[in-house]
């Protein structure tokens, strides 16, 4: 095999990496356009230094250390991402948000459940979940990942951070804790998976609710304690009065809106389009994921940043008039 016959097939092997390595490092980072950038550098690096690749570890194992450390280079400088609960307590759904927080980096959603599903091991990709995660330092951060996510051995994840073994269980230990802290850690003990029928289901019945503005379904739907959470605004609700009084309220333009199903972060999610002033159609409003817990619909995070968002989850850009 020639030199570049030999580059290619190194670049294709790598390749295979593109996608686990995506929902690694946007778990990591908490941004998926971020992501998307750390795996292309880190598929770059591999490729430059493959020959200093000796096979004293699995290739996956030192292709996940190049990607760490592009992750940790990242994190070094760079404020925490968060979402609306993890900067304030939760306020009344009679009253407006105050202006946007554009000094705020918010997790953002990813796209589908796709690619970085697979490597999941049983954990989604839930925003609340991506939300805790950015509360550990960078390195628990990737140990726990490492670890609890992706099923790697204590020994490999100590190899790829350069440390003992004690050290990384001492690591694991410490971010479990912290995570177990949190108030939606995803190992909360009363919480039950749903398959994908009936979460399908819920999906399809929140949908039609909302296009009709239904407020007894809604309630019906939601759970006691659901969140409603609107970046860039810091502004969130919890619980089904504060949130049948921002609908009602402040939100009551969103009547008549028309939902475009999706996926983000491995759950339901539904591009909201809302009636253009020119009464010929409907124009993007929001991004819509929404979250279960057992069988209710536990979390609704909107997202405003349409221009960026829709495109990036294939939603059109506007419907119709007949379009529902």
């Amino acid at each position: 095999m020639g030199e570049t016959e030999a580059s290619g097939a190194t670049a294709e092997l790598l390749e295979e990496y593109r996608g686990e390595l995506t929902g690694y490092c946007y778990r990591m980072l908490g941004s998926y356009a971020e992501a998307e950038d750390a795996v292309q550098e880190a598929l770059v690096r591999a490729w430059r230094n493959i020959d200093r690749f000796e096979g004293r570890s699995a290739l996956r194992t030192w292709v996940y250390r190049i990607a760490t450390n592009v992750c940790l280079d990242a994190l070094a400088s760079a404020k925490r991402r968060a979402l609306p609960m993890d900067l304030s307590a939760p306020s009344g759904g009679g009253t407006p948000p105050e202006p946007p927080q554009d000094s705020v980096l918010w997790v953002e959603p990813c796209p589908g459940g796709g690619p970085e599903a697979t490597a999941a091991r049983g954990e989604s990709v839930r925003l609340a979940f991506v939300a805790a995660l950015q509360h550990l330092p960078p390195r628990q951060r990737a140990t726990l990942l490492l670890r609890d996510v992706l099923g790697f051995s204590a020994r490999e994840v100590a190899d790829l951070h350069s440390c003992t073994v004690a050290s990384a269980n001492s690591a694991l230990q410490r971010a479990r804790a912290t995570l177990a802290d949190r108030r939606d850690a995803p190992d909360d003990p009363g919480a039950r998976p749903l398959n994908d029928g009936v979460r399908q289901v819920l999906a399809e019945r929140y949908a039609t609710a909302f296009s009709r503005y239904d407020m007894e379904e809604l309630n019906m739907l939601l759970h006691v304690d659901a969140t409603l959470c609107l970046p860039p605004y810091a502004k969130w609700m919890r619980g089904l009065p504060d949130i049948e009084a921002w609908l009602t309220g402040p939100a009551i333009g969103c009547r008549g809106s028309r939902l475009v199903a999706t996926t983000a972060n491995g759950s339901p999610a539904f591009g909201q389009y809302r009636a253009s002033p020119d009464a010929t159609g409907y124009v993007p409003w929001a991004l819509q994921v929404v979250e279960f817990r057992n069988d209710r619909i536990s979390g609704i995070t909107a997202y405003r940043d349409t221009d960026r968002l829709f495109p990036l989850f294939g939603l059109p850009d506007r419907l119709g008039a007949e379009e529902e």
